[in-house]
């Protein structure tokens, strides 16, 4: 759908149940993201997590903790078919997480795919087609990684970014207001800089009036929230709307 020019919608994950991955995958969202940074989620529960995924065409990603060979590679033997990693402020960290992505001799990952290959059972299959298939996105999320961002946008390997607004204004001195005027040129200076490049942009959206901005501003993998937040907003409404009729 990215290669097509076509707006993805997904959401993050973050609540360690099964469940919250198999009921959000009936929906018909396009990708779930695993949050191993910010969440107390770990390699065994994401898998099972994926493993409750019912939609075949949904595809499952993990944002792993840090751009680390070894936490990219426990993610991608699990069965993620992208990765998001935070942090890449230069074009040496992008390099360095695209190798981390890839088989030799392109990359540095060691051969071992587990559950990503079936067991085994789509060993030569899975390796064919991994380097191409699996989704890198590089999160954008410091004053560093905009000044460079042409330099990181231009590695090959890198299939899209990812602006989390939350960091992104803490970098900027605007912490917890994302928006703030400076933020908001600087998003939108960067989703250029992915036009200039070719690279489609992802942006976690603060609101649904801002998955709308960000859509029709041309962002092309846009979160819609997380569970957590979902699960509040159902209550409050709920909530609400009782008390409003007493």
């Amino acid at each position: 759908m990215l290669k097509k020019g076509e707006v993805t919608y997904g959401a993050w994950v973050s609540i360690g149940h099964p469940d919250i991955a198999e009921i959000l995958s009936t929906l018909g969202l396009d990708w779930l993201v695993f949050d191993t940074e910010h969440a107390p989620l770990y390699f065994e529960t994401v898998q099972k997590m994926m493993q409750a995924i019912r939609d075949p065409n949904l595809t499952p990603i993990t944002r792993v903790a840090w751009n680390d060979p070894v936490l990219i590679k426990l993610a991608l033997d699990i069965g993620s078919f992208g990765i998001i990693v935070p942090w890449v402020n230069n074009r040496e960290e992008a390099i360095k997480a695209v190798k981390a992505k890839l088989y030799p001799p392109k990359g540095i990952r060691g051969v071992g795919p587990r559950r990503a290959a079936r067991y085994g059972a789509d060993f030569q299959e899975y390796v064919k087609i991994a380097d191409e298939e699996i989704l890198l996105l590089v999160q954008i999320e410091t004053q560093e990684a905009v000044k460079n961002i042409d330099d990181i946008l231009s590695v090959d390997g890198i299939d899209a970014f990812f602006i989390g607004p939350q960091d992104l204004s803490a970098s900027l001195g605007h912490i917890g207001n994302w928006r703030n005027p400076k933020v908001l040129e600087t998003i939108d200076k960067i989703l250029d800089a992915g036009k200039r490049n070719g690279v489609p942009g992802g942006i976690y959206s603060m609101d649904i009036e801002h998955a709308k901005e960000s859509a029709k501003k041309g962002f092309k993998f846009i979160a819609l929230g997380s569970d957590y937040k979902f699960l509040k907003a159902g209550c409050l409404s709920a909530l609400e709307a009782v008390k409003k009729s007493l």
